[in-house]
């Protein structure tokens, strides 16, 4: 009999010990992991991989993911943003568990994975919020860490800066979120994804759901060239100021997230009296996360007329601007 008693007190105490802990799980409240405008000069360039197969389905079953991302992917657009620094900040109070440093800041398209060792989350921190919940903050910047391991640290407080450490190819900071050893997209929540007009219970705070708004796609950064431009050079901030009267061509190139198949994409260059110099559309064939695309014209004369000159691009979807941009460049 004094066993049985036993077991009916332990198997109450589990009871009532249970909903406290459910209450806690879903009290916990994230700020944004980043210290700067989402949409503006931050952007998502990657959400948590719902599908459960080789394909790639972010929560509201849009394509801006890849296969197997376990977080949350906050970027700047090319490496001069990253050198001007963007801090990246705690998610929510805790206390540091990890910290690592010292890896260099490197496309891993210039190294090969390999180089890396399998420290593929670059340098970071790892926080923890008690009750089971965790944050890691990956991919930061070389010497930039703040914290130290047992350190407290509350929502905001600075952590060290978006980098490009580790297995990546743009700047970014990777943000994850774990529960029990589980990964959680914060866009979600405990729930689990259950299908695209499912119910979800995001573990943003109210102040950033303000700034999160879902954007399928936008334009990263456009600029000028005189010959043929590389992904690479734009995104690490290569762009003419002024065109050399005899330069070779005038280029216009984009750096887009997000392209459908089936967009459409209109390029204008436009000389300094107002009149049209080229104009080419065309039809994007295949979905990309990330689109880097360029147009533009020789020049035909001794030399390109002085003045300024006008580059724009425009996205459609199904009828509809998606983005579009336009920038300026001056002959002397």
């Amino acid at each position: 009999m004094r066993l049985r008693a036993l077991g009916l007190v332990l198997a109450l105490a589990a009871f009532l010990l249970a909903p406290a802990d459910d209450a806690a799980a879903e009290q916990i409240r994230f700020e944004l992991p980043v210290d700067c405008q989402i949409g503006e000069y931050c952007t998502i360039q990657n959400f948590f991989d719902h599908d459960q197969g080789p394909g790639r389905l972010d929560y509201t079953c849009g394509r801006l993911s890849y296969d197997g991302h376990k977080g949350t992917d906050f970027r700047v657009p090319n490496l001069p943003a990253r050198a001007r620094g963007v801090p990246v900040v705690a998610a929510a109070p805790g206390t540091v568990l990890r910290v690592r440093d010292g890896m260099e800041d490197v496309s891993v398209k210039e190294i090969g994975r390999d180089a890396l060792g399998g420290r593929d989350a670059g340098n970071g921190v790892v926080i923890d919020h008690g009750n089971g919940w965790q944050t890691q903050y990956s991919h930061l910047r070389k010497g930039s860490m703040a914290v130290a391991p047992g350190q407290q640290v509350e929502a905001g407080e600075q952590l060290g800066l978006i980098g490009l450490s580790g297995f990546t190819e743009f700047p970014h900071v990777h943000f994850s979120v774990r529960y029990r050893g589980e990964d959680i997209d914060p866009f979600v929540g405990l729930g689990g994804f259950k299908g695209c007009e499912a119910p979800r219970q995001p573990l943003w705070s109210d102040r950033a759901l303000e700034q999160l708004a879902y954007q399928a796609t936008g334009i990263l950064a456009a600029g000028f060239a005189e010959g043929r431009p590389t992904a690479d050079d734009a995104r690490a901030g290569r762009t003419l100021a002024t065109l050399d009267p005899r330069a070779p061509a005038l280029i216009f190139w984009v750096d887009v997230f997000g392209v459908m198949d089936g967009d459409l994409q209109h390029f204008a260059i436009e000389a300094p009296d107002g009149q049209v110099l080229y104009k080419r559309d065309s039809e994007i064939e295949t979905s990309k996360v990330i689109w880097f695309t360029y147009s533009g014209r020789k020049r035909k004369a001794a030399h390109w007329p002085p003045g300024v000159y006008r580059g724009r691009y425009r996205l459609t979807r199904d009828g509809q601007i998606v983005d579009q941009v336009e920038r300026q460049i001056s002959v002397p």
